[in-house]
């Protein structure tokens, strides 16, 4: 599923190509979403407005229109915005398409149809459900160890059940969450509660360098992520401990192991990670 930094990727590869431009009209071809896309809602909302700029809220990506209203966009598990020509041809899983007076058009694909092309009002979109109860944004200020300490330092979830709890911060997801806590060199079953101010110190700076270098090296492609031109992200070969089950940690040469946690595959170092 796309995180963090393959969002923020694709906003950044996509604004410049959208930015000022026109919606000329909307032609949805498959409504089959995780939440059915209203087509006659898009056209209505979106049509003959131009795109102001785009934005990042946690894995979700807002495309904020003239007249106060944002286009939302969440690619589930496979999903993708593309960068096509009119006259080019329709690929099977393309739902949406948003066409632009350039003669250009943006395309939201997704073969595993998870997920979401919605458009809200902006005095609605904080009190959305999608919305509302988001934590905060990891790569900002407002991350910090007291944060970390008063938000989740009462839990006896293991940790890494917080980092991944959307509420706590917005957009980490289980490959980056695994690689932040090998790089502070925290248990992943170890319990928030059992942090020290000094552990989580240590864990806000390792997320914030891991995002730092993924969205660097524009995401992480597994199996579906691209960049909105078409290329693969590259942090996967630069990954330590995820997908790398029976390898050799890079730090201490300890086994890298995998446990179920949250209901996702966990990966660490059963050495070096305490």
């Amino acid at each position: 599923m796309p995180e963090l930094p393959e969002v923020e990727t694709l906003r950044r590869a996509l604004e410049p190509k959208v930015r000022g431009r026109i919606i000329a009209a909307v032609r949805v071809h498959d409504t089959r979403l995780r939440r059915r896309v209203d087509a006659a809602r898009l056209r209505r909302f979106l049509t003959g407005r131009s795109i102001r700029r785009l934005e990042r809220r946690g894995k979700y990506l807002l495309f904020r229109l003239a007249g106060d209203v944002s286009l939302v966009v969440h690619l589930g598990m496979s999903g993708t915005l593309r960068i096509r020509r009119e006259i080019d041809d329709l690929d099977r899983h393309e739902h949406v398409r948003i066409l632009l007076r350039d003669r250009n058009e943006v395309r939201y694909h997704d073969p595993r149809r998870f997920g979401m092309v919605h458009v809200l009002q902006d005095d609605r979109l904080d009190g959305h459900p999608n919305f509302r109860n988001l934590g905060i944004e990891p790569l900002t200020p407002a991350l910090t160890p007291e944060y970390l300490d008063r938000t989740a330092g009462h839990r006896r979830a293991p940790v890494k059940n917080v980092l991944l709890d959307q509420h706590v911060l917005a957009g980490l997801g289980n490959i980056y969450a695994c690689e932040s806590l090998y790089r502070a060199r925290i248990h992943p079953k170890r319990q928030a509660r059992r942090l020290s101010i000094a552990a989580w110190s240590r864990l806000e700076g390792a997320v914030r360098q891991v995002l730092t270098e993924a969205i660097r090296a524009r995401g992480t492609t597994l199996r579906d992520h691209e960049d909105g031109c078409g290329r693969p992200g590259g942090y996967a070969d630069m990954l330590s401990v995820y997908g790398r089950l029976g390898e050799a940690c890079p730090r201490c040469r300890g086994t890298i192991r995998c446990i179920r946690l949250a209901g996702r595959s966990t990966y660490y170092c059963g050495r070096c990670q305490h």
